[in-house]
């Protein structure tokens, strides 16, 4: 839809939506550019302080994935108009407690009234022009990194079928209220990082697809080396897959050509959509070792899970 729009014409746009990147970079001086995103969703864990910590976890990541400095957040909520306040408290304060880590200022918002509850925020950042990590950057002979396991769309369904066991649930809390502040903030100290990511709605397959499509090269995956979260596995083989998972295996797995041996459910977890995901980074085979080791000395979870190499088909190559 976004292509039938008249396109703008603005200089200061260094990262529009034409790219489908994280978040828009709009610059402002030789030395600034404003980050800025926006992500709200409906509830997908039952406790409103922790649903309150994952958007907010979840709208700060696209600016952490551009290489950017969150500064200020607005807050956006849907609530119904007969629910129970302390509800919508502790979604706030959740989600505050998020945006103080993060060191963003939340300064304001907007609520309505809905049957059915909705959280995220619009965050602004900074980044200078010249240091925008965007998707379309990676370069043949890049190392792909990954931070996070994959998994929280599939144990997410599970919870809404009350078919999650809790060391799943705290498996998956986890992961989406970490901040990707310290991973972004190893990435951007003192390493050739050609592009960045972040994994989410479109689960690992469809960001992949989207950064290899951007640079015009194609990647190499190993299935081995992209982690899962506890219970993923057995989500995935008791049926409790999102709807978001299948679309995304329709629109992106034509691209994708699998080794004999990468198994089914790992195949159908590359597409797990997922809330507050990892960072996806192309990074320089020089510094790949380095900046792994230092993610590691961040305690940040990292793994090199593929390459990329020069534009061929197929785009994306999945071994075990």
């Amino acid at each position: 839809m976004l292509g039938k729009l008249a396109r703008q014409h603005d200089p200061n746009v260094l990262v529009g939506f034409d790219t489908a990147d994280d978040a828009g970079v709009y610059q402002l001086t030789p030395e600034l550019a404003l980050v800025q995103t926006v992500d709200f969703f409906t509830p997908i864990v039952d406790d409103p302080y922790i649903f309150g910590q994952i958007a907010a976890t979840n709208a700060l990541s696209d600016v952490y994935a551009m290489g950017g400095k969150p500064l200020s957040a607005l807050t956006l909520v849907c609530f119904p108009d007969l629910g129970d306040v302390r509800i919508l408290e502790e979604m706030l304060a959740g989600g505050l407690s998020k945006m103080v880590e993060a060191n963003c200022t939340v300064i304001g918002g907007h609520s309505i009234r809905d049957d059915e509850m909705k959280l995220g925020y619009s965050v602004t950042g900074t980044v200078h022009p010249k240091k925008v990590l965007a998707n379309s950057g990676a370069k043949a002979g890049d190392r792909l990194i990954f931070t996070k396991a994959i998994g929280t769309g599939v144990i997410s369904t599970a919870i809404k079928r009350g078919k999650a066991q809790l060391a799943w649930i705290r498996d998956a809390v986890r992961s989406m209220t970490t901040l990707n502040k310290a991973a972004a903030e190893v990435v951007t100290s003192c390493f050739e990082v050609h592009g960045m990511t972040d994994v989410t709605g479109f689960g690992v397959i469809g960001h992949a697809r989207e950064m290899a499509r951007g640079s015009g090269v194609s990647l190499r995956i190993l299935a081995s080396r992209v982690r899962l979260l506890e219970g993923a596995l057995e989500c995935v083989r008791s049926g409790h897959v999102p709807g978001g998972l299948n679309a995304n295996r329709k629109f992106a797995e034509d691209c994708v050509e699998y080794a004999n041996d990468v198994p089914q459910e790992v195949r159908t977890l590359l597409y797990d959509p997922q809330t507050a995901g990892g960072l996806l980074i192309a990074v320089a085979e020089s510094d790949s070792a380095r900046l792994l080791a230092q993610l590691h000395d961040a305690s940040v979870d990292a793994a090199e899970i593929g390459e990329v190499v020069e534009k061929q088909k197929p785009l994306i190559a999945v071994t075990a």
